[in-house]
């Protein structure tokens, strides 16, 4: 896994680093879905909601998918990432193998025709903003770590170890922060 404590971009994620300070981005992976001067959109990849798709989503076939804390802007809208790419209409292409939204009619289609699985599809309640600049100014402060990414860290990766994982990869003093407490007068 390549990084680059710099240049945040669509396709690449950040990491946040174990002492961040803020309760919405502890220990999380954001996959950035765009990045421009504008400013940034992101969905958190390894926070969990413990709520079941069928109980939150009432106008879909049956489904069983897991749904995730995007982060904490619009937080009671539903947003999704797949692999099925040019299949869903009106998706955008993040990453190959990755892409952003698309047709909700067709995708209901898709569901019940079980042309897509749960490992084909990620939900998310609300998403992770940055306006134009806060970004950088985040990665100025050493918030975040930025690197690159692919379709099976998004779609297929262990969610409840996908952070320490990905420290333990980069190395060097990172491999050790996989191990930090939460609390750091903990230790």
């Amino acid at each position: 896994m390549s990084q680059n404590f710099t240049v945040p971009a669509k396709g690449k994620i950040l990491i946040a680093e174990p002492l961040l300070g803020d309760p919405n981005f502890d220990r999380t992976i954001v996959l950035l879905a765009d990045h421009n001067d504008d400013g940034s959109v992101g969905f958190v990849l390894n926070r969990p909601v413990d709520v079941e798709f069928d109980e939150l989503v009432l106008d879909f076939p049956s489904f069983e998918a897991e749904i995730f804390e995007g982060g904490p802007v619009q937080g009671d809208n539903l947003f999704f990432l797949h692999s099925k790419g040019e299949l869903i209409p009106g998706s955008e292409e993040i990453m190959e193998g990755v892409y952003w939204g698309g047709d909700l009619e067709i995708l209901k289609e898709m569901i019940a025709l079980e042309m897509v699985g749960p490992n084909d599809i990620k939900f998310f309640l609300g998403y992770s903003g940055w306006s134009g600049g806060q970004l950088h100014d985040e990665l100025e402060q050493k918030s975040w770590l930025v690197a690159e990414s692919n379709a099976s860290l998004v779609f297929e990766s262990d969610i409840d170890s996908l952070w320490s994982t990905i420290m333990k990869q980069l190395g060097g003093d990172y491999a050790l922060w996989h191990n930090a407490p939460l609390d750091p007068n903990l230790n």
